[in-house]
Formats: structure tokens, C-alpha cells, sequence
């Protein structure tokens, strides 16, 4: 469900009344633990942490007048989303989650390649997210982006 909002304030708004609190809950925690200078903004209909041009003038590959995406919240259909490009490009990171994401929850994981789906809010592990944001800098995440992804 791609949203049409603005800015982020108004992405939660238009959420309906179940979904708000968890993924109000989801930004408070994001923004809390990102390191210093990823920006949040809307990207691609969704709640957006980029790392800014003024950091990375490059941007991203694929539409380089678009800061290089790192991670996003959305309100999909069926659940909650977060979406972590760090899991994705380093195995590192990924396997420290799904580790501990396991000595959290009885559930199983239901994850892509760098996407986190929740159905029920209640199996959102807030804490474990807050700690997942602090392992990588907008620094690390070019150094990671640059050698991974950009041709």
C-alpha cells in the first residue's frame, strides 16, 4: 500500500487506528537509535531513513537525485513492515538478528531478503529494532553500499 502523504506526520495520520501506535512506536524507536545523520523522510510511500546528499552526494544508483535508501516502515495490507538494507548487505547483521530475534519469539521470522513483516503488532520486537539500528553509521552503510551495490 503505497502512500500519497507528504511527510511523515501525515503518513501516520492517514494510518488506520490499529496500525497507528505500533508504527508510531517503530519511529520513535528508529529515530532514537540511528546513528547521527540519517535524515527521515517519505520514500517510495513509505516512512524513509536515508542517508542525505549532504553526506553522500552520489546518491542512490538507480536515481541519483534520491538520497541512498538505508531503511523504511510501512503500513502494508496484510501487516507492518520494516525494511533493513544492513541485513541485506551484510550476513553479519543478519545472522546477529535472526539470532536474537529467536531468544525473543517463539514465532518463526517472516523475512525477505531485507524486509521484516509483522501481522500482528504485538510480535514487533521494539527493543530488538532499536538495537538493530545502532550497528551501522551512515558511514558504514556507504562503505557497505559502495562495495555491494553500485556498478
Amino acid at each position: 500500500m503505497r502512500s500519497e502523504s507528504k511527510t511523515p506526520a501525515e503518513y501516520l495520520q492517514s494510518l488506520p487506528e490499529d496500525r497507528k501506535k505500533a508504527v508510531n512506536q517503530l519511529r520513535k524507536v528508529v529515530s532514537k537509535n540511528l546513528p547521527k545523520g540519517f535524515k527521515e523522510v517519505m520514500a517510495y510511500g513509505m516512512l524513509g531513513y536515508v542517508v542525505p546528499h549532504s553526506l553522500y552526494p552520489n546518491g542512490y544508483h538507480c536515481d541519483p537525485k534520491q538520497p541512498l535508501p538505508f531503511m523504511n516502515i510501512a503500513s502494508q495490507k496484510n501487516f507492518i513492515a520494516v525494511y533493513h538494507m544492513g541485513m541485506y548487505a551484510d550476513k553479519k547483521t543478519l545472522d546477529w538478528f535472526t539470532k536474537e530475534y529467536a531468544k525473543l519469539k517463539k514465532s518463526k521470522l517472516d523475512m525477505g531478503k531485507s524486509c521484516l513483516r509483522f501481522k500482528k503488532t504485538e510480535d514487533i520486537p521494539f527493543d530488538l529494532i532499536g538495537e538493530l539500528c545502532t550497528k551501522i553509521s551512515p558511514e558504514k552503510w556507504i562503505e557497505m553500499y559502495e562495495k555491494a551495490f553500485k556498478k
